[in-house]
């Protein structure tokens, strides 16, 4: 409770300063971008701040389209103890002659880039030119679901995470040493190190199998912390009256050090200080891994967006510490894997994985919007005869091997609930027919001067994020 009034007594006084200080510096965007592993976030960031800067592809950007932005331009974050989001490097790899994918997210990192904006309105003329700045803040994926254990106890935790270790794969050897424990004895120390390895490289198992809550997502991606007693414990069964000491009371201690020393800081440094957030969803890529994986990202994401406090921002609020996420885009990526016939049914189908959540943040008053993205499109479309039949296919070079191919991943239902209803049901296979999502590699590119990387509706993603601000 104590830890409980400092964090939000230190919000509330941070809030404060900016709301006090607000009217004498320039306006200021923070825009989250989270999704987790495989979504395409780096890509996202690399290709948004690239089309930003160079906008001869965002006609869909209004500001872009009637002149209103003069310059943008990259310059140093505000928040010195966060690592720099590598733009360039990433450009590089992206645009390079032989193009390969920039590396995943592994870390918290930040970009700012700054607009000089004409002026506008009836006294446009005698203020002149304005600046905008936009603070992109990257996450990665692995640690989004951690924001979900803030709210649950560890006997909560425990209970649902052996429940779903059950039907996943790589979790033999974990519950086989789970089995042999005794939990209400004294710790032993070698014990709960290798059930804590034995827990992490079933999470790592599931999450290379398609599943997507795997928590605590720490335990994919220690960094510095790796063999703290922070990130060794492992879900328990309950045990009651468990002793100061035994190795049950000592994993429930670590578990609440975990929330407090990891997740407290992150949500409160990071998540509660955004105005704007993109969640990407990799729904091509559940599909293909079939309906438990699709389930499994439905239930993720829900327990993603209820860490948010969605709302339209106030400057009341903001000075009593209750900042709010004004817009929230969920973008399905890797459009550039369907024809375009097909993108409205991946949006649709976006939507309504998402609807619980996405219900829940409109009733707070934050305006969302879902549509289907390509931050990097790598495909050319096409019509091929195929069994005496013209289907709508896509071309491009396959990600590993380099060949070229023509893929038709399978046609989306115009109605979502074919496929959500199977999913909760917990499904085998899909019933009509099974998804062949392949992954692409980024094509060759030649740029033209004042062009940034092609894409699918990134502008109207831009748009709908940032388009009343400039």
């Amino acid at each position: 409770m104590i830890g409980s009034l400092t964090t939000g007594a230190w919000d509330a006084t941070r809030n404060m300063a900016e709301a006090m200080t607000s009217p004498f510096r320039d306006p200021v965007i923070r825009l989250g971008v989270t999704g987790l592993s495989r979504a395409g976030k780096t890509v996202f960031i690399t290709s948004l701040v690239a089309n930003l800067m160079d906008r001869g592809r965002m006609p869909q950007l209004r500001a872009a389209a009637e002149g209103r932005i003069q310059a943008a331009w990259l310059q140093p974050q505000p928040d010195d103890d966060v690592a720099r989001f590598a733009f360039e490097e990433h450009l590089a790899a992206l645009t390079s002659p032989q193009p390969r994918w920039p590396e995943g997210t592994r870390r918290v990192s930040e970009l700012r880039l700054s607009f000089r904006l004409a002026p506008t309105g009836l006294l446009g003329g005698l203020s002149g030119p304005r600046t905008l700045h936009l603070d992109i803040v990257d996450y990665p994926g692995e640690w989004l679901l951690d924001l979900s254990l803030l709210e649950k106890d560890f006997t909560e935790w425990s209970v649902r995470a052996l429940a779903k270790a059950q039907a996943r794969p790589g979790a033999e050897e974990f519950l086989a040493r789970l089995k042999a424990l005794d939990l209400g004895a004294p710790l032993d120390e070698v014990e709960l190190k290798g059930l804590a390895e034995a827990y992490a490289a079933h999470l790592r198992a599931a999450r290379d199998a398609g599943y997507s809550d795997c928590t605590p997502g720490r335990f994919l991606l220690p960094g510095d912390m790796e063999g703290s007693p922070a990130l060794t414990f492992a879900p328990l069964p309950p045990v009651a009256d468990a002793k100061r000491g035994s190795l049950w009371r000592e994993s429930e201690r670590r578990f609440e050090a975990y929330k407090r020393l990891v997740v407290t800081p992150f949500f409160r440094e990071h998540f509660a200080r955004i105005d704007r957030q993109v969640v990407l969803v990799d729904v091509l890529g559940a599909l293909g891994r079939g309906p438990r994986a699709f389930e499994d990202l439905r239930q993720a994401m829900a327990e993603i967006l209820s860490a948010f406090s969605p709302g339209r921002n106030a400057w009341l609020a903001r000075l009593l510490g209750q900042r709010r996420v004004e817009r929230i885009l969920f973008a399905a990526t890797k459009a550039d894997h369907l024809h375009h016939s097909q993108h409205g049914r991946l949006a649709a189908l976006t939507e309504a994985l998402l609807r619980e959540a996405r219900d829940r943040a409109e009733f707070a008053g934050a305006e969302t919007e879902a549509m289907a993205i390509a931050s990097l499109r790598t495909t050319v479309e096409d019509r091929i005869e195929h069994g005496g039949e013209m289907v709508d296919v896509v071309r491009g070079r396959l990600d590993g091997t380099g060949r070229q191919v023509a893929l038709h991943p399978g046609d989306l239902p115009e109605d979502p609930g074919r496929l959500l209803a199977p999913a909760r049901a917990g499904a085998e296979g899909w019933p009509l027919q099974d998804y062949a999502v392949r992954e692409f590699a980024p094509a060759p590119l030649t740029l033209r001067p004042g062009e940034g990387p092609p894409h699918i509706r990134l502008d109207k993603a831009a748009e709908f994020l940032i388009g009343d601000e400039l």
